[in-house]
């Protein structure tokens, strides 16, 4: 599916046209992966119009991962959180993705960044299920991928960089080529990790287990939503290093991100998990999540960010490098 040609994106301070959006072919960025980037979606609220979810916890994951990287981001934690909120509006957006970016520019090429400018871009666009609408309800079937995640001292797990997905496009890749919807990729030690692009959760006996961070995985944003939730439910939750064969006799085992939501799994390597469809633990935690984010319930936790209510409360900020 061709990517849509949206009205505007926000590039170092100001919207331009999407077709004005450009960047030199000598990017740093480019040539060596030296970008952060951030994967956020704003939803249709029942009352509150279009909201984008867990802005503020994007946000600072955005300036984290610009921290580990030693990139120092030249607008303010604010000026960014409302550049989001801008260019939802700007494109007359009600649900869409998010994507704000943060790469070294256009100076030189040598490894050592130091010299280059460190540019910034929030792109939005329509982005529907994943995964596809019907996995949602039937599932998705996986394989464990031959492609491990990175060792400690690698690359940093916890930094989300357009360098680290190379390694996802292989788990992807392969997992497509071999008739899966996904892969799941173990770390160095050989314990369950994470999907190209997703958390990973197995429910046994009513009690939910995930990798824990030292995995190798990705903190996600989506993946804390579902502890949250899960433990309002009274569900036991536990951060634990979890063996690739303990996924085979799961009674459940379900994918969470930002793109994936909460995705079920019914096979792994062609060995049926449970019935082979969404189980109950899963459906309940995926209905309470769907009935957050629409607005059908209360925003106990404050994670819905209403763009025209920000607008209307704030006049809007001048946007100056630092």
């Amino acid at each position: 599916m061709p990517f849509e040609e949206v009205k505007k994106i926000w590039m170092n301070g100001k919207l331009v046209d999407f077709a004005d959006a450009k960047v030199h072919v000598l990017t740093h960025g480019l040539h060596y992966g030296s970008g952060l980037f951030e994967g956020i979606r704003s939803y249709v609220t029942k009352d509150r119009g279009p909201a984008i979810f867990r802005l503020d916890e994007h946000t600072r994951r955005l300036f984290d991962s610009c921290k580990i990287y030693r990139m120092e981001i030249p607008f303010s934690f604010e000026e960014i959180r409302q550049a989001c909120i801008e260019t939802v509006s700007a494109n007359e957006f009600e649900d869409c993705y998010l994507r704000p970016l943060v790469y070294r520019g256009f100076h030189s090429l040598g490894v050592f960044p130091a010299a280059c400018p460190v540019d910034v871009v929030i792109a939005a666009w329509h982005w529907g299920k994943y995964l596809g609408p019907e996995a949602l309800e039937q599932g998705v079937d996986v394989c464990i991928s031959s492609w491990n995640r990175m060792a400690p001292n690698t690359f940093p797990a916890l930094a989300k960089a357009t360098g680290n997905y190379m390694n996802s496009i292989l788990i992807r890749q392969e997992a497509a080529i071999d008739g899966y919807s996904e892969g799941i990729a173990l770390d160095v030690n050989g314990y369950v990790s994470e999907g190209s692009g997703e958390n990973v959760f197995m429910v046994r006996d009513d009690k939910i287990y995930t990798p824990p961070i030292g995995a190798s995985i990705l903190s996600g944003i989506t993946r804390d939503c579902v502890i949250r939730l899960a433990r309002d439910f009274g569900y036991e939750v536990t951060e634990t290093l979890i063996p690739r064969e303990a996924l085979y006799v799961a009674d459940e085992v379900f994918f969470t991100g930002t793109a994936a939501e909460v995705t079920p799994i019914r096979s792994i390597d062609k060995i049926t998990i449970g019935k082979g469809r969404r189980g109950p633990v899963t459906g309940r935690i995926q209905k309470e999540f769907f009935a957050y984010i629409a607005g059908e319930i209360s925003d106990r936790y404050g994670w819905l960010t209403p763009v025209y209510a920000e607008r209307a409360a704030r006049k809007k900020p001048t946007l100056v490098a630092r």
